[in-house]
């Protein structure tokens, strides 16, 4: 049998063995990939199975994320720590083979994916962060950041509106270093994708700006390995390569057929398509040594980074700046020296107290942060003028000049937030991006894949109320805010003033095991009178505001905008002689991490009479006021008008605060 069929026979062999075992998965995929995954990890994939963590190491992203069984075989094979066993033991529970790749678990993988064009979004972030750290850190005659982005996407990838959106900023950014494989196999779940995917798709990645390298035979060694040399010696283009393959290759009766898609193939066909392929070999999992010598990378990956590492020893030498801060950056581990800087910051935004809207002291935060945060790289969705994004310290990517720290997204909300994602897996970046906090919407899947990845990236959502007015509902979020706290793993600050927001900020970059939510005011919000207690009790996540001793122990808790509105009542109930505090609930997660003690001083358990106000839907509050107190807040869509006028119509004024508050203090 010829060798280079042998070795990529191991990986069907593997993939439909695990899929049959777990009696679930997709083997149609891996076996079909399997000729392109033997050229591209035996040939072009500058890795190192011995530190899957080398700076340089090329990033494989496989955004067809139901094809995990070829992954898993593929790092078994070229020797990542994962086990016959652990392929064994694919979907089962606590193994590392999950049904879909997922970061870190095992080693090797870059980014979870599953969710369909996901994974190629974040491959076009990795790839820009290679672009800009090139930019920044590469000297004549030392390329230290020196490599490329491979991913593989299917026909779901790019029926999906984000590959559009993202492969158009792709085009845009120039972004070489990214070589995209297309498993053009003409099948979905549903059958034959020429019902209902007729794009002509290498003139759509011509139109964005791409190299197209069309009509490959994804069976072909040869062929697939010329592709991937010509697109090396391309410049400024990304390259898409589109495979022409069969589904389910080697199976006599499902090749090529939506039944191999997403099912076990049988035990039946299973042999059968041992010996269709000229597979001698009848044991389940079984590799003979020879393939298994012949597949392991330790060596030549070892070797590879031998090189690179003696090059980066002299780059230390004639650059060392740039050489500790680059292995900081890559490190993820944040310095400190700038924290003592910008509490200082924090207390004179208190001293003088700013009055401005949120969204604006977010951007005094940045201007403040800029200065000092190497990592920090933002942008927005065409709305920077709105959201603040931009700082004075901020630099523009542009098509011919990478060396920046602020990106231009343009209206793609989805592709911003996996772009971010792909920033950040990449390493040496904590990413930011805005939009309006309805607009979350249009990206709520990326949003969701970052917090189950656990990355640190910051989302500046401003316009977070009825307050932004005139816009409407359509601009007006009420849903949003609860959804994102009840995500897991997320982070969300509304602040109420500048110092509130500041501390967000401090504390979203100190957070480094899941993304941020910043929800932010259009209009202006006054400085609240605090103590130098209050202000060290903001990173708590809720502290007592205000509190007035009286007759009875009422609790008003209010957020943003509304926080100024429970103080206002509050001082209006203690005027009566009544005993009142108002807890501004600046981030619900990070107040759930205090200690019970601390809980029991900003909430005691034996109180009752409990208020909250918010304008935004009403029911995530039940957890914090329970079924006998009282919610303010908004259940229906919003509406065109004046901000103020809108508070007024929905009830979410100080008055009423006031009026429901002496209800609950009567009972």
């Amino acid at each position: 049998m010829n060798e280079k069929k042998k070795l990529a026979d191991a990986l069907r062999i593997l993939s439909m063995d695990a899929v049959q075992k777990a009696n679930s998965g997709h083997p149609g995929a891996p076996m079909g990939l399997a000729d392109m995954s033997y050229a591209l990890f035996k040939h072009h994939l500058s890795y190192n199975p011995l530190n899957p963590k080398w700076i340089n190491r090329d990033r494989f992203v496989l955004s067809i994320g139901h094809a995990s069984a070829l992954y898993y075989a593929l790092l078994h094979l070229t020797g990542y720590e994962l086990t016959i066993e652990d392929l064994k033991n694919f979907r089962q529970m606590g193994a590392l083979t999950a049904g879909h790749p997922e970061l870190d678990h095992p080693q090797g993988i870059e980014t979870t994916t599953g969710p369909l064009a996901q994974g190629f979004a974040n491959a076009v972030g990795m790839a820009l962060a290679e672009k800009i750290l090139a930019a920044k850190y590469n000297k004549p005659n030392y390329n230290v950041v020196d490599h490329y982005t491979y991913a593989f996407v299917g026909d779901g990838d790019l029926m999906e509106g984000l590959s559009h959106e993202v492969a158009s900023l792709a085009g845009t950014w120039a972004l070489d270093k990214l070589i995209v494989f297309y498993d053009d196999n003409g099948i979905s779940i549903d059958g034959e994708v020429d019902q209902w995917f007729t794009d002509d798709t290498a003139k759509r990645f011509e139109s964005y700006g791409w190299h197209v390298i069309n009509e490959v035979d994804g069976h072909y060694f040869d062929a697939i390995t010329k592709a991937v040399v010509a697109a090396k010696t391309v410049h400024n283009k990304p390259t898409l390569i589109i495979c022409k393959t069969k589904i389910g290759y080697g199976s006599p009766n499902k090749e090529s057929k939506a039944s191999s898609h997403g099912a076990p193939l049988g035990d039946e066909e299973i042999e059968l398509t041992r010996k269709n392929l000229g597979w001698e070999y009848d044991e389940r999992f079984f590799i003979p040594e020879d393939i298994y010598a012949k597949w392991d990378h330790k060596k030549v990956g070892q070797e590879v980074e031998s090189k690179w590492n003696d090059l980066f020893a002299s780059y230390q030498k004639e650059y060392p700046s740039e050489a500790a801060e680059l292995v900081e950056r890559m490190s993820g581990v944040l310095n400190d020296k700038w924290v003592e800087d910008f509490d200082l910051f924090i207390e004179k935004l208190q001293k003088d107290e700013v009055n401005v809207a949120t969204r604006k002291a977010s951007q005094l935060s940045l201007d403040e942060l800029g200065q000092f945060i190497v990592p920090l790289i933002g942008g927005s969705a065409d709305l920077a003028p709105s959201n603040l994004t931009i700082h004075k310290n901020s630099k523009a990517i542009t098509t011919t000049d990478a060396n920046g720290n602020y990106i231009h997204f343009g209206v793609r909300e989805f592709g911003m937030t996996s772009i971010m994602s792909g920033l950040a897996l990449h390493g040496g970046f904590i990413p930011y991006g805005g939009t309006f906090l309805v607009f979350m919407e249009y990206a709520r899947n990326a949003v969701r894949m970052a917090a189950l990845m656990g990355l640190q990236v910051i989302y500046i959502y401003t316009h977070d109320s009825i307050g932004l007015g005139e816009d409407g509902p359509t601009h007006q979020p009420v849903e949003q805010m609860a959804f994102m706290r009840l995500t897991p793993n997320m982070v969300t600050w509304r602040p109420a003033d500048a110092a509130e927001t500041a501390v967000a900020w401090k504390e979203a970059l100190l957070h480094k095991t899941g993304p941020t939510a910043l929800f932010l005011s259009r209009q202006n919000l006054p400085m609240q009178k605090r103590t130098k207690a209050q202000l060290k009790d903001i990173n708590k996540g809720a502290y007592v505001l205000y509190e007035a001793k009286g007759e009875g122990d009422l609790i008003i808790l209010a957020t943003g905008s509304e926080v100024e509105l429970a103080i206002a009542a509050a001082q209006k109930l203690a005027s009566e002689k009544i005993g009142v505090k108002v807890v501004s609930m600046v981030s619900p997660e990070v107040f759930e991490k205090q200690s019970d003690a601390y809980k029991e001083k900003i909430l005691p358990k034996a109180n009752k009479a409990r208020l909250a106000v918010e304008a935004g839907i009403r029911d995530w509050w039940y957890k914090y006021v329970g079924l006998e107190g009282t919610i303010i807040g908004i259940d229906t869509f919003g509406m065109s008008a004046p901000f103020e006028d809108l508070f007024e119509y929905f009830n979410i004024t100080s008055d009423n605060v006031y009026k429901e508050a002496k209800k609950l203090v009567k009972k």
